[in-house]
This record gives C-alpha cells, structure tokens and sequence, in this order.
C-alpha cells in the first residue's frame, strides 16, 4: 500500500457523513507509545493539534483511544493487538521504534503511521524511504546519523577531548544497537568511550 492510499483511505474512514455515521459508533484512532502520558503530554497535544488542523476532534469525529507502554518495552505487543481488536481505522506509533515495530507486528491491514529516531528501513518497518510498501508509514529523526554528526562536531570543538561517556536505556531494545554505532564512531573519532 502506498503511502497517498493510506492517508487517503483514513481520510474517507474519518471524513464520512454525520448522516451515514448515525448508526455507527465514530471511527478509532489508535495510539501506541512506549512511554507514559506524562511523559508523551507534549506529543498528545501537537497529535491532536494536528488532528484539529485536518477538521477532527476527539469525541466530536474520531474516538482516540491511548494505549501506554510505560517503559515496558515488553507490554507493546499486547497493546497493540488491544488497539487492532478495536477495528480503528489507523493506528499511530510513537515513542520510539518498539511501538512502530509492535504496531507493524498487530495487523497487515490497519494504516500504521510512526515516529522513530532510527533508520526505519534497517529496524525492519518500510521496504524503503522512498517506497514504504505494505501498510506502515511514518517519519524518522535519524538520531544516529545525526549522533554521528554530533560526535564530528564534538572532536572539532574540543579536539583535546579524549574520554567520551554513553549513556543508554539497557531497558529499550534498540538503544544497544544505536549505542554501539555511536561508540564505533566515537572511537573513530579517537575518543576513548565509557559506557
């Protein structure tokens, strides 16, 4: 499924007429996160911000329903098969790629749309950037290739530099594999790294 299609197929889920949705209960959006809604307050405000923005409003045309990980990286696939026994009519991923890749895991068929940090096509979510395929879209922070720049700036700024401390969540699956690039870069660097 192409990326046009998805969001085109959630806009006629959404956008039908009150009329025809009388007997129907209003359509679901399903929202998965790996954090907490304390934590996610921010992004529950600019997701419903641009909600409003395309016209909808949660329990006027579209019931939002959260589901929260809460650090438990483990949890989100339950959640997400929660979320899809909801029949929504899309489901959104965020707070970091478990979420999306839990999302992904649930259905074939429900539009997932996600914000990640890493590279979507090498965790296994889209076939490309150009081309998604299937029924997966988001967008992506490419945290580790911006981190690799980071690092480069770092070595320019303080080129005495020598020890360089990582810091990473043992408990979010991906931040192994994102730390370890960070350190391979590092040391390229010539930074001794301390994890």
């Amino acid at each position: 499924m192409r990326r046009r299609e998805l969001l085109a197929g959630l806009i006629v889920v959404v956008a039908q007429p009150l009329p025809a949705r009388a007997q129907h209960p209003l359509p679901v959006v399903g929202f998965l996160s790996g954090r907490s809604a304390a934590e996610s307050a921010s992004v529950v405000a600019a997701f419903q911000r641009g909600l409003a923005e395309a016209g909808f409003a949660d329990g006027k045309n579209i019931t939002i329903d959260y589901r929260w990980g809460e650090g438990r990286y483990e949890a989100l696939p339950g959640l997400a098969a929660d979320l899809v026994n909801r029949r929504p009519a899309v489901l959104a991923a965020v707070g970091g790629s478990s979420a999306a890749l839990a999302a992904k895991s649930a259905t074939s068929t429900i539009p997932v749309v996600f914000t990640i940090g890493g590279d979507p096509v090498k965790l296994g979510l889209v076939e490309s950037l150009n081309r998604p395929g299937q029924n997966v879209t988001g967008t992506t922070l490419f945290i580790t290739e911006v981190g690799a720049k980071r690092l480069e700036l770092l070595r320019e700024l303080a080129p005495n530099a020598t020890v360089l401390a990582v810091i990473v969540n043992p408990n979010y699956p991906p931040a192994i594999e994102e730390g370890r690039d960070v350190q391979a870069r590092a040391t390229a660097l010539g930074f001794e790294v301390h994890s």
